[in-house]
């Protein structure tokens, strides 16, 4: 019975150490541990069976067949031994695979890192380079659009700007004009004030004389005129005078009444009395003023004079 017993477990672990050997993929820790088992198991077993065999036959095991198990002790030992190599080779394979597994896997990531360099350096310089001329085109295009841009305002004020320096001018030019027939008003003002204070015919006439340079044409002036004419007693001068403004205004009732009073001056009876009908005509107050005339009094006791005085306004 021992003898099968220790068979038994020698075969188990020569066994075990051939699929220790055939196994050698499986981790270092859990294979030495099985093989410390089933040593540590086959030791239990071997000291069980020859412990019951002594107390059994109360002899020595060793004493009947002590070779047998010296054999058996010398072939554990060295399988104990062959086990602590195993585990050391197993141990060193398995880190040489480990550093081969780390090394490969370096390499890997080495290869990957550089790899996905490469396609992001050439991505970027792809970029860059179609970017910066997209950029310089965008650039450039958006200059010509701001200087197109810019130059459509600039002509838009330009023109604007020419409009208002004409309106400037234009306005400037009257304000100028207006200034200087203020001016002239102001001075024909005093020439008019002048000529009223004016004590002689020869003061008033250089007073309207005056005011008809600064403004020729004067239809009052020349009335004005042909008045101190007639007080020099020139009513030739005084009738071409009302002559002129009536040709320039053939309704001015001033120079009709002035006419009058040359003609009447003249002896040009009719004409006279004509000429007083259109003053009246066109201002009735010119009626009284005929009536306390001198220059008409050559006209009275005429009949047409008297009537156009006595007549009323129809």
């Amino acid at each position: 019975m021992p003898i099968k017993v220790i068979l038994f477990a020698f075969f188990s672990i020569i066994s075990s150490l051939l699929w220790a050997e055939e196994e050698t993929t499986q981790p270092v820790t859990e294979q030495s541990a099985t093989a410390v088992e089933h040593v540590q198991k086959l030791e239990a077993a071997v000291e069980s069976a020859l412990a019951a065999r002594e107390a059994q036959s109360n002899t020595p095991i060793f004493a009947e067949k002590a070779l047998v198990e010296r054999y058996v002790l010398d072939e554990l030992k060295v399988l104990r031994h062959d086990l602590q190599d195993l585990e050391r080779s197993l141990t060193v394979q398995i880190t040489d695979r480990e550093l081969d597994v780390a090394d490969k896997s370096l390499s890997y990531a080495e290869q990957t890192v550089n790899f996905f360099f490469y396609v992001i350096a050439g991505v970027a310089s792809l970029v860059a380079l179609f970017g910066w001329k997209s950029l310089h085109e965008i650039r450039v295009n958006t200059t010509k659009k701001a200087n197109a841009e810019i130059k459509m305002i600039a002509q838009s004020y330009e023109e604007k700007f020419k409009t208002l320096e004409k309106d400037l001018r234009r306005k400037t030019l009257r304000i100028a004009d207006n200034h200087i027939e203020i001016e002239k008003i102001n001075e024909i003002h005093n020439l008019w004030l002048r000529a009223q204070k004016g004590q002689t015919p020869e003061q008033k006439m250089a007073a309207y004389d005056a005011i008809l340079k600064i403004r020729p044409g004067d239809l009052e002036a020349l009335t004005s005129k042909a008045d101190a004419a007639m007080e020099l007693k020139e009513f030739h001068w005084a009738l071409s005078i009302c002559n002129r403004v009536l040709d320039m205004d053939d309704t001015n009732q001033d120079a009709f009444y002035q006419r009058a009073c040359a003609y009447a001056c003249l002896g040009v009876e009719d004409q006279a009395i004509s000429d007083l009908e259109k003053a009246i005509e066109g201002r009735s107050a010119l009626r009284e003023l005929a009536a306390d005339e001198d220059d008409f009094e050559n006209l009275q006791g005429n009949e047409a004079f008297d009537a156009l005085l006595t007549s009323s306004d129809s």
